[in-house]
């Protein structure tokens, strides 16, 4: 698509692709920038899928928590006196003074996510939901030797499409689930993220006999959801590793989540980039927490002093088959203990296998991917600001909030540095706006005036 009639269209200076938790925040540090004057603010907007504000809904089963503290929220890392920090909304909720009696830093994920639609509803103005970007196309304007505008094709709800042009985008479009090779999801067999709204879709009573793959704490949450809510069922908890692991969640460890270990990761040798990973995967990675692993355990010790287990670990576990057989499904599960395969008939199988990253790659197109340099793996590189490394001939942004674990290491993917980050993006954003203005006025200062 050309460029006419751009001159009266309006041109953003960053468009986001998503709404979920990151571009939320960086949609609040572009609102609260101190270059975003009322004469010359920011211009932004957001783009989400969804219909509505959701985030993992189907993970907020009863009584679980978060895993980091209320204090890494949107925005206190970055601005604690934010109008959207955790604690604003327990104030506008009428609830400060019981929170802080709970002594807990820990919110229920059900309160955080409440917290999230309370942020979301705050910034409405600034996202359009039910509208899916589709693709993104650089552009040249006249007379310019480099694309220093995007073009994104939106997709509404009712499949009508239009374009709207921006100088930088933010591809915030969150993880992919994974299933294992050859396992399709259907009505008995899911993954996690669609957990809640399959199991309500069931008849308890049809669901006589479950299974739970997975070793992080997805699985286990799934697991002792599923035996509470299921008296009559047996549980079989299909475990890769020898039990659940717990997750380190002790003070030195957590400094990996600081907004300073970014940089130690980003500007670190690849010798210091791998002992991050070997030493530090049971942070985050098919790990779970210690009160979850215990009461898990609890209830397997109960059953078995009164005689009637129902709730299996199968560990050293690996699922090799999942057929259809009339209305049920057959998993085959192969022991690495002793090589031999069980085969299971369940009512539902879950999976809690995670999840692939991001991959901006679908959004770019092959064409336009061409211009962004990867690495030695074949994965993008990117600079220290989240913004994928392009070639000569591009001015514009693309930046990614997601899929840079490679880069930016551990919390590229946690809520943890979410306000750091989008408080980084939105400078880069800016900066880049300044120096661009400043281009042009040199520019326009050096031309010669009319006869």
């Amino acid at each position: 698509m050309g460029v006419t009639g751009r001159r009266n269209q309006e041109i953003y200076d960053v468009v986001g692709i998503g709404f979920g938790p990151s571009n939320m925040s960086l949609a609040i540090a572009l609102e609260e920038h101190g270059a975003s004057a009322a004469q010359d603010p920011i211009k932004s907007h957001f783009f989400e899928r969804q219909p509505a504000f959701g985030w993992h809904r189907n993970m907020l089963l009863p009584s679980t928590t978060m895993q980091i503290s209320f204090l890494k929220d949107l925005v206190t890392f970055r601005n604690p006196l934010s109008r959207f920090s955790f604690v604003s909304y327990l104030h506008a909720s009428n609830r400060l003074a019981q929170f802080v009696n709970n002594a807990d830093f820990v919110p229920t994920r059900q309160e955080f996510h409440q917290y999230l639609e309370w942020a979301a509803a705050g910034l409405r103005d600034r996202v359009s939901y039910g509208s899916e970007v589709v693709s993104i196309r650089p552009v040249t304007e006249p007379g310019a030797a480099t694309a220093g505008l995007l073009e994104l094709e939106v997709r509404g709800g009712d499949g009508a499409s239009r374009v709207v042009t921006a100088r930088n985008v933010a591809i915030s479009t969150g993880l992919v689930p994974r299933l294992p090779e050859g396992v399709t999801a259907d009505d008995r067999v899911w993954h996690s993220s669609e957990f809640l709204s399959k199991f309500k879709a069931q008849a308890p009573d049809d669901l006589k006999s479950v299974a739970v793959v997975g070793a992080g704490q997805s699985a286990a949450e799934i697991a002792r959801f599923l035996h509470d809510a299921l008296p009559h069922a047996e549980v079989s908890a299909v475990i890769p590793s020898y039990g659940y692991s717990v997750a380190d969640d002790t003070p030195f460890v957590n400094q990996l989540f600081d907004p300073g270990a970014v940089d130690e990761y980003y500007f670190g040798t690849e010798r210091a980039r791998d002992a991050f990973w070997r030493y530090h995967r049971n942070t985050n990675y098919s790990v779970v927490d210690s009160d979850v692993i215990r009461a898990l355990y609890q209830r397997s010790y109960d059953e078995q002093v009164l005689g009637n287990q129902r709730l299996h670990f199968r560990n050293l576990t690996r699922v090799e088959e999942v057929r259809r057989v009339g209305d049920g499904t057959r998993v085959v599960l192969r022991s690495l203990l002793d090589d031999r395969t069980e085969e299971l008939a369940v009512d539902a199988l879950v999976f809690a296998t995670g999840y692939d990253g991001l991959d901006p790659a679908r959004l770019l197109g092959e064409d336009f991917d061409r211009h962004f340099e990867r690495d030695a793996a074949g994965r993008h590189r990117v600079e220290r600001d989240y913004r994928l490394v392009s070639s000569a001939g591009l001015t514009c942004g693309v930046y990614v909030q997601g899929g840079t674990e490679h880069s930016h290491g551990l919390s590229s993917s946690l809520l943890s540095n979410i306000a750091v980050r989008s408080g980084e993006i939105a400078d880069s954003i800016v900066l880049r706006r300044t120096e661009r203005e400043l281009n042009h006025t040199t520019a326009a200062t050096k031309e010669p005036s009319a006869a």
